[in-house]
């Protein structure tokens, strides 16, 4: 382990403690450090897991996603905030005009699945709008990931045999699927994005 960096040895650490399988998990600032592919593996496996959850955290969209219930340290006490991440930046905005000044504030999660946040331009109702949220977010990554497997599909593509017209072919359709599956999230967050205001 001394030979890893500080990152892969917190990753280490994590995939230890996760093998344990401990009855409560708490993760203070869980996605520090992490890349593109770690991040949604790691909200993947939040978002799916069995039993209590605390997360401590800045990350908004990892809170929404993988908490039921959101709590914000504000004015030095800690604050249930029901609606979610919204209603902690309006209260944040309003203590900070109220004092004059700025403050830290961080905000944990308590759960197994993302909390209930509502945007405040949003025609949705608090739980439609967290729906809708989480999956806006969660179509963004796929997005991503899938432009990243079309990337090496395109390398692939380049550097494959160009007479085996049966294995171009497979490459080609694969990314015919690709495509249309990102066609298909980019519609979809383009409806949500509109839903949301």
């Amino acid at each position: 382990m001394g030979a890893l960096s500080g990152g892969q040895q917190r990753r280490l650490n994590l995939l230890f403690t996760l093998l344990e399988e401990p009855n409560v998990l708490v993760l203070d600032e869980p996605t520090n450090d992490m890349d593109t592919d770690m991040l949604a593996a790691m909200e993947d496996l939040l978002d799916t897991w069995p039993g209590p959850l605390i997360v401590v955290s800045h990350d908004r969209y990892l809170l929404e996603r993988v908490t039921d219930t959101q709590y914000a340290v504000l004015d030095g006490a800690v604050r249930h905030v029901p609606g979610g991440v919204e209603q902690y930046l309006a209260l944040r905005a309003e203590s900070t005009q109220g004092a004059g000044g700025s403050e830290g504030v961080r905000t944990a999660g308590a759960g197994s699945a993302a909390s209930a946040s509502t945007a405040p331009a949003s025609s949705l109702s608090g739980a439609d709008s967290h729906a809708a949220q989480k999956e806006l977010g969660a179509a963004e990554r796929r997005v991503q990931k899938l432009e990243k497997q079309k990337t090496s599909l395109h390398a692939e593509l380049a550097a494959h045999d160009q007479s085996d017209f049966v294995g171009l072919q497979k490459i080609t359709e694969r990314l015919r699927t690709i495509d249309a599956e990102i066609e298909e999230l980019e519609e979809r967050w383009l409806e949500l994005s509109e839903l949301l205001g």
